[in-house]
């Protein structure tokens, strides 16, 4: 009765804050596809400004309940400009969760609304999110022979023309870094060895084309790379062994204490726009994060463990940032559940709206 009682106080810890996300969803899809129809006959300058802003309240309100609910605390190593910057963002990938760390340095330059992503293709189909984050600019990508350059240089560029500001979220080395997972990092050393590249021991080897088809595709509209490197604390075993990062649940339940996030601004100038230049440019890149991935889970010195090199700036995020949104769409929600007509359009909204979304980007990505 009483391990009954833990596992279901437990489990609470992320179904609250999951039902609110997700139960928010229908209203801000009809908030926004009213925006979306009122924006037709104005400039697309115009509809980018208010998207990227009701973009910015729902993410703010994601962000409340994976900082200030969680209570993660979030260690920053190096500057982030003031100035807000068209950008992409490169990391390294772990965990479901590495989506959020793109939202909460966003957000701590005031340019969360502008946080646009390139996905896997399997993430279309997620209900309601899969279309909209191909509206918001998200891009789908599919691995290897079947990734279509020109779908994604057509929308980036499509994405500039139109004066979008860009913080372009990419994850270079295509899936997640497990540890356990012993023969996709096997694979991937095996695919660095053939390319006469090094081999990396804490991320997988990075893939360069979307990443330099972005910066290509919009050299003249971004001003620099953020190269980005992520360690979850709570990830070093007894034995002194790289554990699995956590899972968007697991986040949510406050399994992850600290959050050690190095961060270096690249000015586009700096990028070689040659293909053969770029593979070997990005590649040091991710020997740099291999190097400090390393010196955080296999040290020698303790001071040094868990920790990356430089002065760890202590970040909390203001309720003020967060709270308000939480209640503007809690507020937009609430009307629409409390009355049978607005029952009727909340779950239509789930349902014909995740139909007609998965035809949108099936025809339309």
């Amino acid at each position: 009765m009483l391990l009954s009682l833990v596992v279901h106080t437990y489990s609470l810890r992320y179904w609250f804050p999951a039902t609110i996300m997700l139960g928010t969803a229908p209203a801000y899809l009809l908030s926004w596809g009213t925006w979306r129809l009122l924006s037709t006959i104005l400039p697309a300058k115009v509809y980018h400004k208010l998207d990227d802003r009701l973009y910015c309240i729902y993410q703010s309100m994601v962000l409340f309940f994976f900082e200030n609910y969680t209570g993660v605390e979030i260690l920053i190593y190096g500057d982030i400009p003031k100035n807000k910057e068209n950008v992409i963002y490169l990391s390294n990938h772990q965990c479901t969760a590495d989506w959020i760390i793109a939202d909460m340095l966003a957000i701590r330059q005031s340019a969360l609304g502008h946080v646009r992503y390139v996905l896997k293709d399997g993430l279309k189909w997620l209900p309601l999110y899969g279309w909209y984050f191909s509206q918001h600019g998200g891009i789908y990508v599919k691995r290897s022979a079947k990734f279509n350059e020109m779908i994604m240089k057509k929308k980036l560029i499509s994405q500039t023309q139109s004066g979008a500001p860009m913080y372009l979220v990419i994850f270079p080395e295509g899936t997640r870094y497990n540890p356990e997972l012993k023969n996709v990092i096997a694979d991937s050393q095996a695919f660095a060895t053939k390319e006469g590249l090094a081999i990396l021991r804490h991320t997988l080897t990075p893939r360069m084309k979307a990443s330099h088809i972005a910066i290509e595709s919009m050299r003249g509209h971004l001003n620099a790379v953020y190269d980005v490197t992520v360690a979850y604390e709570g990830t070093l075993s007894a034995n002194g062994k790289r554990t699995p990062a956590p899972s968007m649940p697991e986040f949510l339940c406050k399994e992850c204490p600290r959050i050690h996030i190095h961060f270096e601004r690249v000015d586009i100038k700096e990028i070689p726009p040659e293909p053969v230049f770029f593979r070997r440019w990005l590649h040091e890149r991710f020997e740099i994060k291999d190097r400090l991935l390393t010196d955080f889970y296999e040290s020698d010195d303790a001071n040094k463990l868990c920790s990356f090199p430089g002065e760890a700036r202590h970040s909390p995020l203001n309720l003020s940032k967060t709270l308000p949104s939480v209640v503007i769409l809690g507020g937009l929600t609430l009307p629409l559940l409390l009355t049978e007509n607005g029952r009727k359009l909340y779950l239509r909204t789930w349902v014909y709206g995740t139909l007609l979304g998965w035809l949108w980007v099936n025809f339309f990505p």
